[in-house]
């Protein structure tokens, strides 16, 4: 069953206000377009010189080595990674961590590539057949199954709605059908995006939900055939162009299925396709999507059926995860993670000016710290839990590292108390706040926030909730098995330049580097921001390791509080 709904135009903003009180109640939301009372009043207080900002001289170091020419984008089974590995492997020894159990740093990561090289059109079948599709123009489908070959033939199209089995939410889009040998056609985001309702899921921020990894893994577990997503630009956060636009190779984890659970086809269809798809029951988007959202909706067929084929070169590869621990005093056993991926995407051989995608930020700045975090810890009074750093591979690929990770935990999942994770950090000086993304998901935010509190600056929630980027980085894998994980980083709200600077930095960096050649390092780079914010980390780490009876949540209703509780019953 799922609950009545209402629509709204109003466009809802997060509170910054966090309760400082360690329970398993979700912070308030304020249903206001303004900032809220307490977020506004830590911005006015905030001092012009903030303190905190010399965590770790070696950080600048440490990022342009990783960014250099030398390491050639630290891909996945490539010479750079050979080099990355045998640098992290080099630090975490000299700064006195433990290795694994069988001395090495490395944790082996089996990998699997599947590279497609024939993808037929998209033909259809029934009285009102629409034309075939053409692939990348008009749907864009691939495979996931470790295979050379996979298909659906003559596959009953179905209309799941949102394709969402929330229990949490009252929510269950696939109730009473069997989808097996039939593909599923759903909607991207989730219902809240949809409504703008607060009280629907969690409004215009996505969960975990909306993201289109859950809905294939959703339609999976349901038996589908194929899965397919609509997509639209406002609720998937990107356009056609970066579902369609990029390399069609997928990378997975081995596993002794080969994925054979997994949909034959996945995909997505343009806005313009799903129209096609839903005129032929005389429906277009609009009206599809409000049966999607009513309380009683039921899986609708289409009356068509399809076909897609998809031929691939399969390889095997192995790449590495790097851990390192600093052993805890009085409950080894037990340990926070610090977490950072150290992949990028190698060489571009087609640019004879600059091969390199030296990702100087996205991650080499991440894993910097984590050499950074680990050499200050180390130095310091042994903690009474463990720590461990775990520097994680082929995060581009699809967060695989930290999945296997995920799978093949150093520490049981219900002995990891909780975990940080350092994706992209602050480059651009000194900043008032702290962005929390995923804002309003677990206890871990109250304690970081006393500490934010106690450098002056105030925290705030992501500035585009409804994009899921929570759900878009490593700590993700570890979150959805229910182990709780921060994900924060210095905002824009710059002491120096002020806000409007700061959101300017981060759009030109969107814009100009992302995942672009362009992403290299510079000696013009202003660090202080990011060495305040490593304090904040450690200090977050250092509390929950101390504090041997903290096991901090999820707050109720969460998406991850189910798992987490029973690994904990365990």
């Amino acid at each position: 069953m799922k609950p009545q709904l209402w629509f709204s135009g109003t466009w809802l903003a997060l509170s910054a206000c966090l309760s400082l009180a360690a329970c398993q109640k979700q912070p308030e939301l304020a249903a206001t377009t303004a900032a809220a009372p307490a977020a506004a009043t830590a911005e006015q207080a905030a001092p012009a010189a903030l303190p905190d900002t010399e965590f770790n001289p070696k950080l600048a170091e440490y990022i342009k080595t990783l960014s250099s020419d030398e390491f050639q984008g630290r891909a996945p089974a490539t010479k750079g990674e050979e080099l990355t590995l045998a640098y992290l492997s080099d630090q975490f020894k000299r700064i006195g961590l433990k290795p694994l159990s069988d001395g090495s740093y490395i944790q082996p990561v089996q990998l699997v590539q599947i590279d497609p090289k024939e993808v037929s059109a998209m033909t259809f079948s029934g009285d009102k057949a629409p034309a075939p599709f053409k692939y990348r123009d008009q749907m864009f489908t691939w495979t996931t199954r470790v295979t050379e070959f996979s298909e659906i033939k003559d596959s009953e199209l179905v209309f799941v709605g949102y394709g969402i089995v929330a229990p949490e939410y009252d929510w269950n889009d696939y109730e009473g059908l069997d989808v097996k040998g039939k593909t599923v056609v759903m909607f991207v985001n989730d219902p809240g995006f949809a409504t703008q309702d607060p009280k629907l899921f969690t409004g215009n921020a996505m969960t975990y939900y909306g993201r289109w990894t859950y809905k294939f893994e959703e339609a999976a577990r349901q038996g589908a055939a194929g899965a397919l997503i609509v997509h639209e630009t406002d609720a998937a956060s990107y356009g056609w162009h970066v579902v369609a636009g990029g390399s069609a190779t997928k990378f997975d984890l081995i596993n002794p299925n080969k994925n054979a659970d997994r949909a034959a086809i996945e995909g997505w269809v343009t806005t313009e396709s799903a129209n096609t798809l839903f005129g032929v029951i005389g429906e277009n988007i609009e009206s599809m999507r409000k049966k999607a959202l009513s309380k009683d909706f039921a899986p609708i067929p289409l009356g068509i059926k399809a076909s897609v084929s998809v031929k691939s070169n399969v390889r095997e590869l192995t790449s590495g995860n790097v851990v390192g621990i600093i052993e805890g005093s009085e409950k080894p056993d037990e340990a926070i993670l610090y977490m950072a991926h150290w992949d990028h995407l190698g060489l571009d051989f087609a640019n004879p000016k600059n091969k390199v995608f030296n990702g100087a930020k996205d991650n080499a700045s991440g894993t910097g710290a984590l050499i950074a975090m680990a050499e200050y810890f180390a130095a310091q009074p042994k903690p009474k839990r463990s720590i461990a750093f775990v520097a994680v591979t082929a995060e581009e690929r699809g967060l695989l590292g930290s999945a296997w990770y995920a799978n093949h935990p150093v520490f049981p999942l219900n002995k990891t108390v909780a975990g940080i994770n350092m994706d992209v950090i602050n480059v651009d000086g000194p900043v008032k706040d702290m962005t929390v993304v995923g804002y309003g998901n677990s206890e871990l935010e109250a304690i970081l926030q006393k500490y934010t509190e106690q450098q002056g600056r105030y925290i705030a929630p992501e500035t585009k909730p409804s994009a899921g980027s929570y759900y878009r980085s490593d700590h993700f894998n570890l979150a959805k098995k229910g182990v709780p994980m921060l994900y924060a980083k210095g905002g824009v709200d710059s002491v120096d330049h002020g806000k409007e600077w700061g959101i300017k930095q981060q759009e030109e960096y969107t814009k100009c580097c992302y995942h672009k050649v362009e992403d290299e390092y510079s000696d013009s780079w202003d660090l202080r921001g990011a060495q305040q914010d490593m304090f904040l980390y450690y200090r977050v780490g250092r509390e929950l390791a101390d504090d041997t009876s903290a096991w901090p949540n999820w707050y109720e209703g969460k998406e991850f509080k189910a798992a987490r509780d029973a690994s904990l019953a365990k």
